[in-house]
């Protein structure tokens, strides 16, 4: 089932995903997130920390899986995933850093680490909630435009509008990594809830197709259509073309 809620402004959408993490949190003793990065998410990661500074959230039990990371970026590196997460978001909680988990970018074997990947979300029950953003191309995670569905946790190549998309971030697009390791989409579809976010008029013909169009690998996100429990918060520009 597709809930889609519209809001006026990204700020309130971006609060109301807060409020459905939230729920999720308070109402399981040992809670499992799966969370994304990106521009689109910061807003609703902000407010999780204000709900934590404010003394009514805690996220001591939880345990969080990311969809995705650069190949050849570690940790450290100020555009790798999980810097970005440790900055955004698990260093101003009282998260146990060691239960938060992002894919490996920088194994000697990709393949295994992969696998790994997907053993261990399958190991601790699979995801409460699992977030998303959406590309312009309508990849999720970074489960590009393809001719199928990739089930497993992968090496994928990114394509050049996402490149284009993520130049912004780097020095410049020769920078920008050629390849990521992403959740593939058995793992996004096994999750008990999801939440997709999107922004934007850039994002509205992708909200489009994903929404009304076929159930199409060359739009990955058109894939939800299946899950029995998503939850599409949109502002208004990311709506226009519904």
């Amino acid at each position: 089932m597709m809930d889609v809620r519209i809001f006026k402004s990204a700020q309130e959408a971006a609060q109301a995903g807060a409020n459905l993490i939230e729920e999720v949190v308070l109402g399981k003793d040992q809670p499992i997130l799966g969370l994304a990065t990106g521009s689109t998410p910061i807003p609703m990661y902000q407010a999780l920390i204000q709900k934590y500074e404010a003394g009514t959230l805690s996220f001591k039990n939880v345990r969080t899986f990311n969809l995705d990371e650069y190949i050849g970026l570690d940790g450290a590196h100020d555009q790798s995933y999980r810097y970005f997460m440790n900055t955004q978001l698990f260093d101003h909680l009282d998260i146990d850093h060691a239960n938060t988990h992002v894919p490996s970018g920088i194994g000697a074997d990709h393949a295994a680490d992969a696998k790994a990947y997907d053993e261990a979300i399958e190991a601790a029950g699979g995801t409460d909630i699992q977030v998303l953003g959406i590309g312009n191309n309508g990849h999720i995670g970074f489960n590009e435009p393809a001719e199928v569905f990739i089930k497993g946790t992968h090496i994928v190549d990114l394509t050049d509008s996402t490149i284009d998309a993520n130049t912004r971030f780097f020095a410049s697009r020769d920078e920008v990594p050629r390849q990521a390791i992403t959740m593939g989409m058995g793992a996004i579809m096994s999750a008990r809830k999801v939440l997709l976010l999107a922004f934007g008029p850039a994002k509205a013909q992708a909200i489009r197709d994903t929404l009304c169009g076929d159930i199409d690998p060359r739009v990955p996100a058109s894939i939800l259509q299946l899950h029995p429990n998503v939850v599409v918060l949109l502002d208004e520009d990311a709506a226009s073309l519904l």
